[in-house]
């Protein structure tokens, strides 16, 4: 099936979502002008959007990379256990880091990577976050760098997946709520 099969409509198109990009990667760079900076992406969502970012960042820069889970397989239902798939390869103490993420909704996952970052003693430690639902935010999380608020709808594309497909999207996707119970029991069956 294509796509737009799964999809109730485009919620942020390839120009916006180029833009505001391009708008971060400006702010990025203005606030660390002169510093030293690392980009954390965590994977697998934000590594779309990390790729387009650093190319609007103007100071240099190195990156890194984690994989965290607090989901099981399937549709986005949460199990509240958090597991580093993959750490960083990166000594960040006494760094300044910048945690590059995908979209945020509970908080739990990241508050999670950024109270064991904050233990590792970096210079600083900010976010940078591409979509942010904070309807369902169970933990305050302070985001530094925001691309886009989003209603509490299920999101696909530029990264982000359905069912591990259509990361490769140039746009933010919403699914068809008729679609969504679909998927929670594919995941679990």
């Amino acid at each position: 099936m294509d796509w737009r099969d799964y999809a109730d409509g485009v919620l942020i198109g390839a120009e916006v979502l180029g833009s505001r990009i391009a708008e971060l990667g400006k702010d990025i760079s203005r606030d660390y002008e002169g510093q030293d900076l690392l980009l954390v992406c965590i994977l697998k969502g934000a590594v779309v959007f990390l790729t387009d970012l650093m190319r609007h960042i103007s100071v240099p820069h190195q990156i890194d990379f984690m994989a965290i889970s607090s989901y099981g397989t399937g549709v986005r239902e949460s199990t509240g256990i958090v597991r580093i798939l993959m750490d960083l390869g990166t000594d960040i103490h006494g760094r300044n880091v910048l945690i590059v993420e995908d979209i945020i909704d509970t908080g739990r996952t990241l508050n999670y990577i950024l109270r064991l970052l904050e233990a590792r003693s970096p210079a600083s430690l900010r976010v940078c976050c591409l979509l942010d639902k904070s309807a369902r935010r169970e933990i305050p999380i302070t985001v530094d760098y925001l691309g886009f608020s989003i209603p509490n709808k299920y999101v696909f594309g530029y990264g982000l997946d359905l069912d591990e497909v259509y990361r490769d999207l140039p746009l933010i996707a919403t699914l068809k709520p008729e679609l969504y119970d679909q998927f929670i029991e594919q995941a679990t069956a």
